[in-house]
């Protein structure tokens, strides 16, 4: 009876084993391609890998609120197209109702990879609805913003993504970004999960709502946020070709060897300033740097350096500051603002603006003054010489030939391209603020 026992001991045991390697086994599968990449589960699980952190991939700066849009776009979804920097294996958004009046409600959003760049078509098995603390509803209030909870995707490096929202009701004045040189598309309707593109039949320069994209990596350390005017912006880049400056630098720091791996965030505006907030006659030049360095750049997520290219608007709009001084004393506050967080900064040279509408002899004194500064490096901890990397050899108040756009004060794509070039990505690297 007692041999008896034994064996039915070990035979529980045995049995025992079997279930858990069963289901350790299982376990295993299910975390590779047990799960269909359009089953529930996956569509909505946001569970972390074993290593890796939050980084962001993509950004835009809201800079006004869009006119004409004092209901905002109720009963339609807007499919924003953004270009990735890096990839990751999964992703979350961040959206802002900063201009807003009154409070936005989305009742249904999602990401997905484009089928081809710039398309609203969806590639297959890629759409996930996106939830807000497990809800498929969320109320942004006015002047409020709010990250969506994490989906699994695997997103590519360079890849376009749709993130697409829809509003039933009316929701006051649309937060947007205007500049976007990327074509985005609208339909009337609840059309969210549309995987097809057909429904999108309205085109849109803009960026709306959408001011972030995450992504989870194990592969890039963080981010390099980058705080611009239209240079950065890259007003004058092809659109949908992704050659902003900022984007090659994206490109370099994914190529290259020994190069940090940092993904890169544009926060650029078209006419933005240091100094002066956008006024009632150009609202789309946006807040003053002062006011948003600390929601567009410094509050990025995964931001470990921060580069600015700012100050030629300073001289360039009326009011015109025909100080350099209060110019430099700005640039330093932006420096200040970042040495606050623990961030370097490395600072642009202003770069040329010689034959183009707003140019004086004066103002181009100014430009001078501020640069002679900057050079020798009091303002940033490093300094990018832009005004060196574009100008014109024979006329150093000018821009090189082939890098102008032709308005004389923006570069075009070879000069965008020359920009990034000249960025010593070594200066990326320094983990603490200098002692400026």
């Amino acid at each position: 009876m007692t041999r008896n026992m034994g064996y039915a001991l070990l035979a529980g045991l045995a049995a025992i084993v079997v279930l858990v390697s069963t289901a350790i086994f299982i376990g295993a599968g299910s975390k590779g391609s047990g799960l269909g990449e359009d089953s529930p589960q996956a569509r909505n699980s946001a569970a972390p890998a074993s290593s890796g952190n939050w980084v962001g991939t993509w950004a835009a700066a809201p800079a006004a609120a869009e006119p004409h849009s004092r209901d905002g776009f109720a009963n339609m979804s807007i499919r924003n197209v953004v270009h990735t920097s890096v990839g990751g294996t999964q992703a979350r958004v961040q959206l802002s109702n900063l201009f807003g009046n009154r409070p936005l409600t989305i009742t249904h959003a999602s990401v997905a990879l484009a089928a081809a760049p710039s398309n609203p078509t969806a590639a297959a098995g890629s759409m996930r609805r996106l939830t807000f603390g497990n809800k498929t509803s969320v109320t942004i209030p006015a002047g409020g913003e709010v990250t969506s909870d994490a989906v699994r995707l695997n997103v590519p490096h360079a890849a376009d993504l749709l993130v697409t929202t829809y509003s039933p009701t009316p929701s006051g004045p649309v937060t947007y970004h205007p500049y976007a040189r990327q074509t985005s598309y609208v339909a009337a309707g609840d059309r969210a999960e549309d995987t097809s593109g057909t429904a999108f039949n309205q085109q849109s320069p803009y960026w709306r709502y959408l001011t972030g994209v995450d992504v989870w990596s194990s592969e890039t350390q963080g981010a390099v946020a980058v705080l611009g005017d239209s240079i950065t912006d890259g007003i004058t880049s092809s659109p949908g070709a992704n050659r902003r400056w900022t984007d090659f630098l994206a490109e370099r720091l994914r190529t290259e060897r020994d190069a940090p791996r940092l993904s890169v965030l544009n926060s650029g505006i078209s006419g933005n300033r240091v100094l002066v907030d956008g006024s009632k006659f150009s609202p789309n030049n946006g807040p003053s740097a002062l006011t948003r360095m600390s929601r567009d750049v410094l509050s990025r997520t995964g931001v470990k350096v921060v580069v600015v290219e700012m100050g030629l608007n300073d001289i360039i709009k009326p009011p015109r500051q025909r100080d350099p001084q209060k110019i430099v004393n700005g640039l330093r506050d932006l420096v200040r603002q970042a040495h606050s967080r623990g961030l370097r900064v490395v600072g642009g040279t202003l770069t040329p603006f010689g034959g183009h509408r707003g140019y004086t002899p004066r103002m181009e004194a100014v430009r001078q003054a501020v640069n002679a500064e900057i050079r020798k490096g009091k303002v940033y901890d490093d300094v990018v010489d832009f005004d060196a990397a574009l100008r014109d050899p024979a006329h150093p108040q000018r821009l090189r030939a082939a890098y102008d756009s032709g308005d004389h004060l923006h570069p075009s794509d070879n000069g965008y391209r020359a920009m990034a070039q000249a960025l010593d990505l070594k200066t990326l690297k320094g983990s603490r603020p200098a002692k400026l």
